[in-house]
């Protein structure tokens, strides 16, 4: 695959060690790993060359042109435990997958419809065995914390480009995650005013 459809996200490294270090404890020993919105593809190719082998990935997107720039960074990483990137909308009611033992998702939720974050819960609630982890990365509004000046900043350019985007607040994050199933989550701050968010499926209630 020709190297002119490889995107590239320059936050991918600048970001892509201090997420694999705090990623890395929260995955399986060995099964597979749904990245919803991989993007540009940097950060799946990255995650799982620090991995082993019985650790498989499954990347994902809705646009074709970032599914085009995943399979091309996979294909040029060498890396062989990635498979073919899904085309994969968070918001829809059903996912074209129907187990993976952990979901990561970096930086979707602020520019997306609420919808897509409602939708994330909803189908890693579905895919995920009791226990198995859901791992977000982004900047949020934290109650009790200042709001940094630049994620202020990235805020009112998210909504000016579109409504329905914005930085989110934990606080309504976690009640969604909870509706939908998980636990209140680990909390990690990260560099440059971002969190990332461990959140752990619980088990269906029996009836």
């Amino acid at each position: 695959m020709s190297d002119d459809v490889k995107r590239i996200a320059p936050a991918a490294a600048r970001n892509r060690d201090a997420i694999r270090d705090v990623l890395g404890p929260h995955l399986p020993a060995r099964g597979l790993v749904l990245e919803v919105a991989s993007g540009s593809g940097e950060h799946v190719v990255h995650f799982a060359a620090a991995c082993g082998a019985e650790v498989e990935f499954q990347p994902s997107d809705p646009d074709p042109r970032a599914r085009a720039s995943i399979d091309a960074w996979v294909a040029a990483s060498g890396v062989r435990n990635v498979r073919p990137a899904l085309a994969l909308d968070a918001s829809a009611a059903g996912w074209p997958i129907d187990h993976a033992d952990a979901v990561v998702c970096i930086n979707m939720i602020h520019i997306a419809p609420w919808a897509a974050a409602v939708g994330l819960f909803a189908g890693a609630a579905r895919i995920l065995p009791p226990g198995g982890k859901l791992f977000m990365y982004g900047p949020f509004r934290q109650t009790g914390h200042p709001f940094a000046e630049s994620n202020r900043a990235f805020d009112m350019d998210l909504r000016r480009r579109d409504p329905a985007w914005g930085v989110r607040k934990l606080d309504d994050v976690t009640d969604l995650a909870i509706a939908s199933g998980f636990t209140q989550p680990v909390i990690v701050p990260m560099p440059a005013n971002n969190l990332s968010l461990i959140f752990a499926r619980q088990p269906v209630p029996r009836g």
